[in-house]
C-alpha cells in the first residue's frame, strides 16, 4: 500500500543528500534499462533490487508495472520484508518481496537480480543444466554458480526465498530449474556483469552442443588458475566491473537516456 505523494527528480535529490542513495537509484535504473538493451528482461516481470545503503532491512525496487525501459532513478520504491512501501510512489509485487527481501537478509548480498533471461532459461530447461567449463569466460563462473534443481511452483511467501538463500549459500550465481537466475553482488555493477556474461556463456555453450560434437572442457586445475585474482592485472576485477557498467551507462545515455532523473 502506497503512501506517500509522487515526488519530482528535484525533490528525491533534495532530500536525499545521501550520494550513496543516489547513486543506488540511478544504477538500479540503469540496470533495468540495459537488461531491454541486453535482451535479458520480460517486460515488467522479474526484479532487480539492492539494499538501501547503510540498511540491511529495506530494499530499492522499480514499481511493478512499469516497463523495464522506462525505469527511472526518481521510479524506485522502497520496502521492506512485510510488502510495505515505505517510500515512493506505486506497488510492490509479491515475488520481489517473498525471493528478493530474504535473499538479501540471509546472505547479506547487496544486489539480488533474478530474471528469466532467454539462454540461461533454455540451460535451466534441460535435465542437466549445468555450465561447462569450456571457455575463459565460464571458467570465471562455474565455480560460482549454485544449482536448485527443486522448481517449487510460484513463489508466495517468505519460505521460498528462505529456501533459494539456503541453496545460493555463498555463490555468486544461481540456477533454477524450470525457472530461471540469479546473480548477486556487492553493487550493480559487479552484480549485472555477471549476469551479462552468464548470459553469453549459456548461449555459447547451447550453440556448441547444438552442433552435436563433443565440447572442449578446460581441466579444474585451469579453471582455478583463470579464476584466481592476478595481483599483477592491469586493471583489478573491481575496477573492471566499474568501468564496464561506467561504459554501458554511457550508451544508455546515446540509445535510451533518462536513467538519472
Amino acid at each position: 500500500m502506497n503512501t506517500t505523494a509522487p515526488r519530482t527528480h528535484a525533490h528525491l535529490h533534495a532530500v536525499e543528500t545521501d550520494d550513496a542513495l543516489w547513486q543506488a537509484r540511478v544504477h538500479l535504473a540503469a540496470a533495468n534499462r540495459l537488461a531491454v538493451h541486453d535482451g535479458l528482461e520480460e517486460g515488467i516481470d522479474n526484479h532487480f533490487t539492492m539494499m538501501v545503503p547503510g540498511t540491511t532491512d529495506r530494499f530499492l525496487v522499480l514499481p511493478f508495472g512499469l516497463h523495464w525501459s522506462e525505469a527511472r532513478a526518481s521510479d524506485m520504491i522502497v520496502f521492506n520484508e512485510a510488502g510495505e512501501v515505505l517510500q515512493g510512489q506505486g506497488s510492490v509485487e509479491l515475488s520481489a518481496v517473498s525471493i528478493h527481501a530474504p535473499l538479501h537478509r540471509i546472505t547479506g548480498a547487496q544486489v539480488v537480480l533474478h530474471t528469466h533471461q532467454t539462454w540461461a532459461l533454455a540451460m535451466n530447461l534441460l535435465q542437466d543444466n549445468r555450465l561447462l567449463p569450456c571457455s575463459q569466460t565460464s571458467a570465471f563462473l562455474t565455480q560460482h554458480i549454485a544449482y536448485d534443481d527443486g522448481y517449487t511452483g510460484l513463489a508466495a511467501g517468505l519460505s521460498e526465498g528462505e529456501r533459494l538463500a539456503g541453496v545460493i549459500g555463498d555463490k555468486h550465481m544461481l540456477f533454477m530449474k524450470n525457472h530461471g537466475v540469479v546473480a548477486v553482488g556487492d553493487s550493480v555493477a559487479q552484480a549485472y556483469r555477471r549476469l551479462y556474461r552468464l548470459e553469453r556463456v549459456c548461449k555459447a555453450q547451447l550453440l556448441a552442443m547444438a552442433t552435436g560434437q563433443p565440447l572442449a572442457l578446460l581441466s579444474d586445475d585451469l579453471v582455478a588458475k583463470v579464476d584466481k585474482p592476478n595481483p599483477q592485472d592491469s586493471h583489478p576485477r573491481a575496477e573492471r566491473e566499474a568501468l564496464y557498467f561506467a561504459a554501458m551507462m554511457r550508451v544508455l545515455d546515446r540509445v535510451n537516456p533518462g536513467y538519472a532523473d
